[in-house]
């Protein structure tokens, strides 16, 4: 029974959520700076981001399992594909994660609207959106991972719906000063994408999986990294210079990340080796993290 608990554990892939919260956090923070912050919200918004990350995670491992994408990964070894989940069992927890998924998002919506049934509707079909995008990344008979679509679906996801979404929830406008920061979150969040089917591009042509990273090859692949990122950066920094702060904390800090992504750029170049671009996987997401949390303490009055 724990040895279950622990493939369960492993197969949700928990170290994947940081980056998947990065935009709640952006948006949250953004509704407090404006008086409008409920921590109910705050609370069903990361648990329901959650929900759909370990959904998107279990479908990913089933739907490459199944169609034998897995069976020469560089990365951690897949609950589906090593045998230690059977597909059946795994479908089951793709189906129980779903469902806990759309719950969350009914709690969430209705507590965010209550009596506005336009939002509500809005953003209970917006989940529903996300619940279906998690699963068809790589389930199915065409699956849009398959075509070179995740870096897209990964963008609005991950940067747009994140940040001025989960900002929607309390305020229920558009806040497109948030534009900024929620760009920087999907270009990042992209890159991360980017750079795991780089390193799996070898094996993801041999099985027909049409990455970006596949469709363009290693070259201009990289050339696109350097493009996410220093987009990335000039958003970020346009960003920066909008809040026209004081802080030279705050300031510092946004520095000390840009500095460290045009080194991450540096060292990039020099990889010829699709297996050796692992190592930058976790950093990359763990940047885009301490830029939400950072533009967060900055929303939350901590580092204004």
């Amino acid at each position: 029974m724990l040895f279950q608990i622990r493939e369960w554990i492993l197969a949700a892939r928990l170290r994947t959520i940081p980056l998947s919260i990065s935009g709640i956090f952006i948006g949250s923070s953004a509704a407090y700076y404006n008086g409008m912050f409920d921590y109910a919200i705050f609370s069903l918004a990361i648990f329901t981001t959650i929900s759909y990350q370990v959904l998107s995670n279990f479908a990913n491992d089933y739907g490459d399992g199944v169609k034998g994408t897995d069976d020469n990964r560089i990365g951690p070894k897949r609950a589906v594909q090593s045998g230690k989940i059977g597909i059946k069992k795994m479908k089951r927890g793709i189906v129980f994660a779903a469902s806990i998924a759309i719950c969350l998002t009914l709690l969430l919506v209705i507590i965010s609207f209550k009596q506005d049934l336009f939002n509500l509707l809005l953003f209970v079909s917006l989940g529903i959106c996300a619940v279906v995008s998690a699963i068809k990344y790589t389930v199915g008979k065409n699956p849009y991972g398959y075509m070179g679509l995740g870096d897209f679906f990964v963008f609005i996801f991950f940067g747009l719906v994140s940040v001025i979404g989960s900002n929607f929830l309390y305020t229920s406008s558009f806040n497109m000063f948030l534009i900024y920061p929620a760009c920087t979150t999907g270009l990042l969040s992209v890159g991360v994408l980017n750079l795991n089917n780089m390193r799996d591009l070898d094996n993801d042509f041999k099985s027909k999986k049409n990455t970006v990273a596949v469709k363009l090859g290693i070259a201009k692949s990289k050339i696109y990294h350097f493009l996410l990122i220093l987009s990335s950066v000039i958003v970020m920094l346009a960003f920066q210079l909008s809040l026209n702060s004081n802080s030279i904390f705050f300031n510092c800090l946004i520095g000390l990340n840009v500095l460290w992504l045009l080194i991450h750029l540096i060292k990039i170049y020099g990889v010829q080796e699709s297996k050796k671009f692992d190592v930058f996987l976790k950093p990359l997401a763990l940047s885009t993290f301490f830029y939400s949390i950072t533009i967060s303490l900055y929303f939350f009055k901590i580092l204004g």
